[in-house]
């Protein structure tokens, strides 16, 4: 594991392929490599010793869509609350933007967006009064620029032509991007969105999605908090794994896959046939069901086992290559998966 220095003096374990204690590791950027969220041992006690989050060590790229994953209870709000000066932590640091915390939360949190535990809206006024009054609560927006900054805020997220309408008229998912459009106000390197999916329907969730690859795409690092493994896996380009306050794993979703088994599996009438031809191409890890046979791939080549069956005169019914999923990794990881659907 290695270490990155930075300017205040506070060195942060950049964590390498897996790892969910301080002594572990889990695979991570590049020492150097410019980060938006940094942690050091950051942990939260209540009362009796419960322990919330648990010597948490993070490293966020800039630029990201970062998933912070991990099932109900498992910390992720906590940490949250934490990042943003809203709760104390009983011990660690961490930075936000470059800046130390808490000390740097007067300069740093006008640069952030934040939505945490759902929108909060009146729900008599229109989505764009409720805006204009999110933006009064803000003492560092100019309120010479309130109906450009509102407008293209709506604009962003789709809301223009809704701007008049109640908030109690919107659906679900315009809910979630009136409250993403709070978050955008004034210019924004760091958006931080704690569970910005859920309660949605499936066309909600893919808004939501939509939104934040858009903002993404713009230059702004964003930082998602979910329990949902497929939708994290859809949006995000890193993650960090969560469970009972501890971390997993984090780094690119590709390397995490890359820790994990491709296999290659073959429908087949001629079971054992199969078999015989996958072990003679030296593939590892056979395994035998009712109609069909798979192997460990590894650096084997499909169409090279297609090819071999054929030629075997094995009858193909079918041929997949299964790549790992996000959920094969967590599995492999703690032995047990969470809830991935909702």
């Amino acid at each position: 594991m290695s270490r990155t220095p930075t300017d205040a003096g506070l060195a942060v374990d950049v964590p390498g392929s897996r790892g969910g204690d301080p002594g572990g590791g889990a695979r991570g950027e590049a020492p150097g490599a410019e980060l938006s969220i940094v942690t050091s041992g950051l942990t939260k006690r209540f009362g009796s010793g419960q322990v919330a989050v648990d010597a948490l060590d993070l490293a966020v790229p800039s630029g990201s869509v970062f998933g912070f994953l991990g099932p109900n209870g498992s910390g992720k709000t906590t940490t949250i609350r934490m990042l943003l000066g809203l709760v104390a932590p009983t011990a660690g640091e961490w930075r936000l933007l470059g800046a130390p915390m808490p000390g740097g939360v007067g300069g740093v949190l006008s640069r952030v967006g934040a939505l945490v535990e759902g929108p909060a809206f009146y729900p008599y006024l229109s989505g764009e009064a409720n805006l204009r009054r999110y933006d009064a609560a803000d003492p560092s927006a100019d309120p010479r620029t309130v109906s450009a900054r509102i407008g293209l805020a709506l604009e962003r997220v789709g809301l223009a032509a809704a701007a008049g309408k109640r908030y109690r008229a919107y659906s679900l998912g315009m809910r979630q991007r009136l409250a993403i459009a709070a978050t955008l106000l004034g210019p924004r390197e760091l958006l931080i969105l704690d569970e910005p999916t859920n309660g949605l329907d499936p066309q909600g969730t893919r808004e939501v999605r939509g939104l934040v690859k858009e903002i993404a795409a713009e230059g702004t690092t964003v930082f998602v908090s979910s329990h949902l493994l497929a939708e994290v896996e859809q949006m995000c380009s890193h993650v960090a794994v969560m469970r009972a306050g501890r971390l997993v794993a984090q780094g690119p979703i590709a390397d995490l896959r890359a820790s994990e088994t491709v296999r290659i599996r073959v429908e087949t009438p001629d079971v054992e046939e199969a078999a015989a031809v996958l072990a003679g191409l030296g593939l590892p890890e056979i395994r035998l069901g009712d109609g069909d046979v798979s192997a460990a791939l590894g650096a084997g080549l499909p169409e090279r086992v297609c090819a071999a069956l054929v030629t075997g005169g094995v009858a193909v019914r079918g041929l997949a290559v299964q790549r790992p999923t996000l959920e094969d990794v967590f599995v492999g990881l703690t032995g047990e998966g969470f809830d991935v659907d909702g």
